[in-house]
């Protein structure tokens, strides 16, 4: 369920109380932990935050990086996390903290879905966030993309 707004606090607005409340501690555990570099802003309908284009221009789609994301769907808030899903192993460690915190985990391919804030185990999030700067998260991207070109060569 994507959004038309255009900026943070007009997406914030447009939610229930139970959502904003919920999207608006994960936002400050964000805020809190972002690596210097990185920006929030709406896109793709949610709020992300991304790598700005002055830094790293060269993506397959002429958009920014998106590094993370959060985003109140029709059934479910999620948060994209992006930084660790690109990295097998930064996932399974991201993972298995999650898993022994005893939180109802319930991911899809780069998110976590959840209905209520109690649900997420923000210090996790927190420590996700924090866990790469904006430079390693662009030279993990540079080394994806670099494999790939080279698988298709």
């Amino acid at each position: 369920m994507q959004s038309d707004a255009t900026t943070v606090q007009e997406y914030l607005y447009g939610l229930p109380d139970s959502r904003r409340e919920a999207i608006q501690s994960i936002r400050q555990t964000i805020l809190e932990n972002l690596p210097e570099g990185y920006e929030e802003v709406m896109n793709w309908g949610m709020i992300t935050y991304q790598v700005p284009q002055e830094i790293y221009p060269d993506t397959y789609n002429r958009k920014p990086l998106m590094y993370a994301a959060l985003a109140s769907q029709k059934n479910h808030m999620a948060l994209y996390l992006t930084g660790i899903y690109i990295s097998d192993k930064k996932k399974q460690e991201f993972v298995a903290e999650y898993k022994s915190t005893g939180k109802r985990f319930d991911v899809g391919k780069s998110c976590v879905r959840f209905k209520k804030l109690e649900d997420l185990p923000l210090p996790l999030v927190g420590k996700a966030i924090a866990s790469m700067s904006v430079d390693e998260f662009v030279a993990q991207v540079k080394e994806i993309r670099s494999k790939q070109k080279r698988r298709t060569i």
